[in-house]
């Protein structure tokens, strides 16, 4: 059954500058990953998956938690042993001219963080790819689109891996796995015409 796709975050409303800002955060990153991957986890299971201290993870928890990129499970939590679970997000970064320096600063960071990752993950695809029918795929293409049938092609995008993707682990068939999805479109640069 089709999924409803959260409400972006970061809105003109919002404090984009710290959305960015938490999501340029490697740590923060690599801990909503775990978050989405494992379902739950507390600072203790955090800290020793990712090789840093209980205290350092319970911070970056709270700090996830004020914008809602985690909550705490209160059915799994006692004393002070807290459980969380990551909340599904969905960022979609305003237009630069729209944005203040500050905002512009913390999207670049986040940016160039993550291209490290996507890279990382470009790399995977190739040396995991099996064929047509194995989990690691790449598509290219080159199409000519006008602006609206390119914002028609992401809109239905979009819909499509939340009406084929689950957030829940438990909700997913089984021998389902969490995958990385990605896709970046740009204009082509201009051809130079011949030289005379």
């Amino acid at each position: 059954m089709p999924q409803t796709p959260p409400e972006p975050v970061g809105g003109p409303d919002g404090d984009r500058s710290t959305i960015f800002r938490v999501l340029a955060n490697p740590l923060r990153r690599r801990m909503l990953a775990y978050l989405q991957q494992h379902q739950e986890a507390n600072s203790t299971s955090l800290a020793k998956a990712l090789g840093e201290s209980t205290g350092t993870t319970s911070y970056h928890l709270r700090k996830l938690a004020e914008l809602r990129f985690v909550e705490e499970i209160p059915e799994r939590s006692a004393g002070r042993e807290r459980w969380w679970r990551a909340l599904p997000i969905q960022v979609e970064a305003p237009d630069p001219a729209t944005m203040d320096p500050a905002e512009f600063a913390a999207l670049a960071d986040r940016v160039k963080e993550q291209a490290k990752h996507d890279i990382d993950l470009y790399y995977r695809v190739l040396t995991q790819y099996e064929g047509p029918e194995g989990w690691a795929q790449t598509f290219r293409g080159g199409f000519w689109m006008s602006k609206e049938e390119l914002a028609g092609f992401l809109r239905e995008y979009k819909e499509l891996q939340w009406k084929y993707g689950h957030v829940d682990q438990h909700e997913a068939p089984e021998g389902a796995r969490m995958m990385a999805l990605r896709v970046f479109v740009v204009p082509e640069p201009p051809e130079e015409p011949p030289a005379a």
